[in-house]
């Protein structure tokens, strides 16, 4: 058994790693801090903590210091810029550690980091060891690896719709565009006046047009898939629901293909993959299906001219897009089964 330390436990992805490791049969003690209500207990802060039915402890809410000398394996859930010292800890003491913010996604690329954080590296060696946490890319590198960059929502949905038609060569690469919808917790817990609930609802707004920071980190993946340098264009928009994405993706295709041959190309990219779902032939993926759940759900379609393909990737933000995908990461670098923890069955509305 583990003992696991969670470093920001009570944003959202805190609180859904949280509810995740809680019911993952590995995990035999846990521990969390929080700036914002260090001394108070999780239940404190989230009554639906209250008479959980785990036997795992949830001691008050600490230090992080103190949380990564206890734990044997060490999520960081902390806003950008807030994770470098955790993570330097954790590789000098030779001790896993997975980071859910930006701060280790980009690898030696620090100039990028720069440009769309706005903070230097501190310790720039330590970059260059971090793995970029999609275990349908990178699975045999995140299993050797026990520093993990887990990828955002936006780029989770993207990359993993559009990889295998990249890997293929199927897809003219100066056309890619990239449309997705998030639920309001993406943004975070901390309110703004974008994400007050008159703002949000009854409205989907794009937002960062242009300018999202989750561009790069896509075009960086993408371009790695793609084996060429690929810059698509990528439009984020609010939508009114706490959690989903959904992703609509276009490109032309390099050579003709039918819908059916094309659908057949995914489906056997991701034969044996045990969280992506490539649809049947003519449905249509959607996050209602995916909610609470690890899945991603793809669905594969032609334009009418047959000569752009449209993809549909849809994904929980907060499970499969952080906290689920993030505990995959740590059961492939454990040598646990891949998929202990998360057999969830996503609700049917």
């Amino acid at each position: 058994m583990i003992h696991v330390g969670i470093l920001g436990a009570t944003g959202y992805a805190g609180l859904e790693l949280t509810r995740i490791l809680l019911q993952h049969p590995e995990v035999g003690a846990l521990s969390a801090s929080s700036v914002s209500f260090e001394g108070k207990s999780l239940e404190d802060v989230y009554p639906s903590m209250v008479n959980r039915p785990s036997g795992v402890a949830l001691p008050p809410l600490g230090k992080a210091e103190e949380v990564v000398a206890a734990s044997n394996v060490v999520f960081s859930c902390l806003p950008h810029g807030h994770a470098e010292e955790a993570g330097y800890q954790c590789a000098e003491a030779s001790k896993p550690f997975i980071d859910i913010s930006a701060d280790f996604r980009f690898g030696t690329h620090e100039e990028a980091f720069k440009k769309w954080y706005g903070a230097p590296y501190k310790y720039p060696e330590l970059h260059a060891k971090f793995v970029y946490g999609l275990p349908e890319l990178h699975r045999d590198a995140i299993r050797k690896s026990t520093l993990i960059a887990n990828p955002g929502c936006y780029p989770t949905s993207a990359e993993l719709g559009l990889m295998p038609a990249l890997q293929a060569g199927l897809a003219d690469l100066s056309s890619i565009v990239i449309t997705s919808m998030s639920g309001v917790t993406g943004a975070g817990r901390e309110p703004s006046q974008t994400t007050h609930f008159p703002e949000a609802s009854d409205a989907a707004s794009p937002y960062k047009v242009g300018a999202h920071r989750h561009q790069p980190e896509i075009d960086l993946l993408l371009s790695e898939m793609a084996g060429a340098e690929v810059k698509s264009v990528f439009t984020p928009i609010l939508a009114p629901m706490n959690r989903g994405i959904v992703s609509t993706i276009c490109f032309r295709l390099a050579r003709p293909m039918t819908a059916a041959d094309l659908h057949a190309l995914y489906r056997l990219r991701y034969e044996g993959e045990p969280f992506v779902r490539v649809l049947p032939l003519g449905s249509t993926a959607s996050n209602r299906f995916v909610k609470f759940s690890n899945f991603c759900d793809i669905s594969v379609h032609l334009a009418a001219d047959g000569e752009r393909a449209v993809i549909i990737s849809t994904i929980d933000n907060m499970v499969k897009g952080a906290a689920g995908q993030a505990v995959q990461n740590m059961n492939l670098i454990l040598g646990f089964e891949e998929t202990l923890g998360l057999r969830f069955i996503p609700p049917a509305f």
